[in-house]
């Protein structure tokens, strides 16, 4: 993302001054809290008064609850630059946050409240952040950029279908795979942007030679391939073409990745860690298809996504956008290159606790703790970045 444009005044609290602040600081904090719940409900130590389904609770927080507050923290951050107009501060941006945080908190309580108050609640967030959004858009006559409501519509789409199975069925298949189809075009869309020009800045400053490449059809094919193959497993995810689909997609996207120079980026680890996190989006379209086809059990190339891709693109996103933003270096402290380690930690155990049967419990374990702490950890060492003023130059 481009530096931000000149700020209005503003003399309220520093996390309320742009929109990454908050949601980054909350987001984050809830994606650790809510695995540390999850545990012990998988488990059957502990139950919630939630109308969904444990293993629903747990996937819904994480997709339509951490997820969208990083990618609202991303939007309201990136549209202002986009449009150049003033970002959301203040008043505005705190509603945006007490509606994702009472959408948690009527997700959790929903067997009390209701389920139709619950769902209420908790998609409105996401619709009030897109007339935000489109509001910044339309009156910036950045037109080019409507294509970011595209993704939150399906988005919000399938927080309704969600809701709507887990009552009417007992359990939500559709709205799963839609919200995870949804947020892997996003980072593959944003990823595509963002991890072949840091890196180009990078190399072109400090490691001078093989650049990634330009941005083209190439690029184009790979996207879409990636995207039809994702439809068909929203519609036939065990359809032995989904899989084929899936796999094939898996393998361009390697190629995608591969034309970006990652293997350049090993000095700079804010740089690195977006290559890393992205080479779990073609792993997981292989496992996935791989699923689909019999050979493996399913789950391992979901876990990839979110855990790997998802978790790993927005943990390098929200450290660099922090310090980025907040007038601080570009530059990954001994602690932001131990939340790396423990990211990808978290992903491979969980991949390998589907792939590997006799060790999942174990495996579990280490997926719920290294992911908790990562995320409670990028919430406390960051904590003074997002709370505190920008550092003046």
């Amino acid at each position: 993302m481009a530096p931000i444009p000149r700020l209005r005044a503003y003399e309220g609290p520093a996390l309320l001054s742009y929109g990454f602040r908050p949601f980054f600081l909350l987001g984050s904090l809830y994606a650790g809290l809510a695995i540390l719940t999850w545990l012990p409900m998988f488990y059957g130590e502990l139950a919630l008064s939630s109308a969904f389904a444990p293993r629903d609770w747990h996937v819904h927080e994480m997709l339509y609850g951490y997820l969208s507050a990083v990618v609202t923290g991303f939007l309201l951050t990136a549209v202002p630059n986009w449009t150049g107009r003033m970002p959301l501060q203040g008043r505005p941006l705190l509603a945006l946050v007490l509606i994702w945080a009472a959408g948690r908190v009527a997700v959790t309580t929903s067997a009390w409240i209701g389920w139709q108050a619950a769902a209420l609640v908790d998609v409105s967030f996401l619709m009030a952040v897109a007339a935000a959004i489109a509001r910044e858009i339309v009156k910036g006559r950045n037109w080019r950029n409507l294509k970011v409501l595209t993704a939150l519509g399906i988005l919000t789409a399938g927080n309704i279908v969600f809701h709507l199975e887990a009552h009417f069925q007992g359990s939500a298949e559709y709205g799963i795979r839609i919200g995870i189809a949804a947020t892997m075009m996003l980072v593959m869309v944003i990823g595509g942007r963002i991890v072949p020009s840091f890196t180009r800045n990078w190399l072109a400053r400090e490691n001078p030679g093989r650049l990634p490449a330009p941005f083209g059809t190439f690029d184009m094919v790979s996207t879409a391939a990636a995207g039809a193959a994702l439809l068909a497993w929203i519609a036939l995810p065990e359809w032995r073409v989904t899989g084929v689909a899936l796999v094939a997609a898996g393998l361009v996207q390697a190629v995608h990745l591969a034309r970006w120079a990652g293997d350049r980026t090993w000095r700079d680890r804010l740089v690195l860690i977006l290559h890393v996190a992205y080479a779990f989006v073609p792993l997981g379209f292989v496992l996935t298809g791989l699923a689909a086809l019999g050979v493996i059990p399913a789950g391992a190339g979901i876990h990839a996504w979110t855990g790997g891709a998802m978790g790993g693109m927005t943990l390098a996103v929200m450290s660099r956008a922090s310090l980025g933003h907040t007038g601080r270096a570009l530059v990954a402290t001994r602690t932001t290159q131990a939340l790396y380690a423990l990211i990808v930690v978290a992903a491979l155990a969980r991949i390998l606790a589907v792939l590997m049967p006799h060790w999942t419990t174990a495996l579990i374990h280490l997926a719920g703790a290294a992911w908790a702490a990562t995320f409670i950890g990028f919430a406390l060492t960051y904590w003074n970045v997002l709370a505190r003023p920008r550092v003046k130059a």
